[in-house]
């Protein structure tokens, strides 16, 4: 009998001892989808995020704690992103959450993390709107952060090209969402600032895949080059379906232009699109060789190429700008948390950039104009744009 009692007092404490140990991880979000079109962006995304995770853990956590993810795949989903907001914030206790692919989503589920006063580092989407649904004087303070390049960002640089490369008569092609439709109405306004206003304007649905009906209105209306705002499966079916047409004019877009599954399925078609990005998977720094080698050590991508370098390289830096945040807090407490990432002191070396104060109370944009560059598709790869 002492036996057994013995007994069960050693796995009594055992039990103590491991739920301590794992109450004492930060527990953070990382939201994204990890299925569907959308997935080279989130598995990218989430990849870069646990190689952060990983090194920051190994020099021993953040106030010597070890950071834990709480992984969801939202799957593209408006409901699904909102169900998963309140999952990670009532049930798992996040202190914060680093993801959002896609505009709609984070729209629709980050007012959760902004009511229970928990910081939401945006490392992928782009609306513009994303950072500014909660601004004074309504919401005094604002819990939704941004390591991505916002859509104003990345139309003043497609105008300047199309200004840059003399196109005169622009077709527009934006899928349905609110990505694409935001995107649309930010280079519609960016395009009336020069003068130019689009000589097509159409709209697609995730998972089209005849876009001639799109493509034949905009080749009569004499457009010369095509802008997008859309995700890289319909991208493809655009590129594949000017060939068919046999019309051969500029492809330029957002940033998605990037996207593995643009790239792959629209072979040689794809080549010579451009599109603004923050980060290009080539080794031109110390920093950025050693997350690439690192990233394709530990996930192996085909032919080394990542998927989605940009979704990547921001999922990463994002982490290290939140941990820095925490540690500079001495707490994971929400206010305490967002006030830090507002005031941040000492440089943080990304991949993407040297963030010296990336925020403050009225800015919650890392990316600022001028930071991107304009890449280039070229045999299966972007490279920077000449």
């Amino acid at each position: 009998m002492k036996f057994a009692v013995k007994s069960l007092l050693v796995v009594s404490a055992a039990t103590i001892s491991f739920a301590a140990i794992a109450a004492d991880t930060i527990k953070i979000g990382v939201s994204g989808p990890f299925t569907g079109g959308s997935s080279p962006m989130g598995v990218s995304m989430r990849d870069g995020v646990k190689l952060a995770v990983d090194e920051i853990n190994a020099k021993g956590g953040v106030m010597g704690r070890k950071i834990e993810l709480i992984e969801r795949d939202d799957e593209a989903k408006n409901e699904r992103g909102v169900q998963i907001a309140q999952e990670l914030i009532n049930k798992e206790k996040v202190v914060a959450t680093v993801g959002f692919i896609n505009t709609g989503v984070s729209l629709a589920s980050q007012r959760f993390y902004q009511e229970a006063k928990i910081p939401v580092m945006n490392n992928v989407a782009t609306g513009t709107i994303v950072t500014k649904q909660f601004l004074p004087p309504e919401f005094p303070d604002n819990y939704i952060f941004r390591t991505s390049a916002n859509d104003t960002i990345q139309s003043g640089m497609i105008v300047d090209e199309v200004v840059k490369r003399k196109y005169t008569k622009v077709a527009i092609l934006a899928d349905s969402t609110n990505y694409g439709q935001l995107g649309r109405e930010d280079l519609e306004r960016t395009l009336a600032t020069k003068g130019i206003k689009a000589v097509a304007t159409e709209k697609y649905n995730i998972k089209d895949v005849d876009m001639t009906p799109q493509l034949l209105k905009s080749k009569q209306a004499g457009a010369d080059v095509v802008i997008t705002y859309g995700i890289g499966p319909e991208l493809a079916q655009i590129a594949n379906g000017m060939e068919k047409l046999g019309w051969k004019v500029p492809l330029l877009g957002s940033w998605t232009l990037s996207m593995g599954n643009f790239i792959d399925n629209a072979g040689k078609n794809g080549d010579g699109a451009r599109m603004p990005q923050t980060f290009i998977q080539e080794p031109n720094t110390p920093k950025r060789k050693a997350f690439i080698d690192a990233y394709v050590k530990a996930y192996k991508p085909a032919n080394g190429r990542i998927s989605s370098p940009v979704s990547a390289a921001q999922g990463y830096d994002s982490v290290y700008i939140l941990a820095a945040a925490i540690n500079q807090a001495g707490s994971t407490d929400g206010p305490k948390v967002r006030e830090a990432l507002e005031t941040l002191n000492g440089k943080i070396e990304g991949v993407v950039a040297s963030y010296d104060k990336p925020f403050s109370h009225d800015d919650h944009e890392a990316i600022k104009a001028g930071m991107p560059v304009m890449g280039e598709v070229e045999n299966g790869r972007v490279i920077r744009a000449k």
